[in-house]
């Protein structure tokens, strides 16, 4: 289950995804150069929105496609809190296919199929995880985030 995992945010503190049992759970793998990089303004929408409710909103830097990160975590972070007002979490820059793919990508996609079986296609594929953890819906990238807000009203 996702809460078997662990992860290391921007700022290097372990985010220990059991503490989060009894939340609803978004996580993106993100890119700050990519024609989809608008989406962070949807997603720091959510999270304002849902967030009292049991939502949490995490953000996986990646740059596995066409290297659209920046250097590091800390430096993606920073350009969402400029540009995109982002308050959500930010963890470190992540790989999100191969074989150094972050354990958590590992689980999710061995969890969920997309349009290229269980590899991600491209920068924000988005995972939804139920409160119990046992549910999880995925989104292909050019799903906005205001697309998934009645699947996590439905989780919430």
């Amino acid at each position: 289950m996702i809460y078997d995992y662990k992860a290391e945010t921007s700022r290097g503190q372990i985010l220990d995804f059991a503490q989060l049992k009894g939340k609803v759970i978004l996580i993106v793998n993100t890119a700050s150069k990519c024609g989809f990089t608008p989406q962070f303004a949807g997603l720091e929408e959510l999270h304002k929105k849902y967030e009292k409710c049991g939502l949490v909103v995490i953000g996986f830097p990646s740059g596995d496609f066409a290297n659209q990160e920046l250097a590091d975590g800390t430096k993606a972070e920073e350009f969402c809190q400029l540009n995109y007002g982002v308050s959500f979490t930010i963890m470190k820059k992540v790989h999100v296919n191969g074989d150094e793919a972050d354990p958590i990508f590992k689980y999710l996609k061995s969890q969920t199929k997309g349009f290229l079986g269980s590899r991600i296609k491209w920068n924000f594929t988005k995972f939804l995880i139920s409160k119990d953890g046992k549910e999880i819906k995925r989104y292909a990238p050019t799903t906005r985030p205001e697309k998934i807000r009645k699947d996590i009203e439905a989780f919430l």
